[in-house]
């Protein structure tokens, strides 16, 4: 089966890396050299993820993230 997870990715400019995580699977999180990098290591822990909580009998997410944008007035 596939599934689609949606992802965040933020550069740390301090660590020189890009941070990645799947807000709708709590402490699922990576982070890669390069944005390539880090995209396929968060898949990776995607895939981890998913099998720990199919071993330990618990359900996987069917609800993924809604990611809006807000814009804001700012002085």
């Amino acid at each position: 089966m596939t599934r689609s997870f949606k992802v965040i990715m933020e550069w740390d400019p301090e660590g020189q890396a890009y941070h990645v995580y799947v807000p709708s699977l709590p402490g699922c999180v990576s982070f890669g050299a390069s944005r390539e990098e880090a995209l396929a290591r968060i898949q990776e822990a995607i895939q981890g993820f998913l099998e720990v909580l199919e071993a330990e009998g618990l359900d996987i997410p069917d609800s993924d993230v809604e990611v809006l944008e807000v814009q804001i007035s700012h002085a």
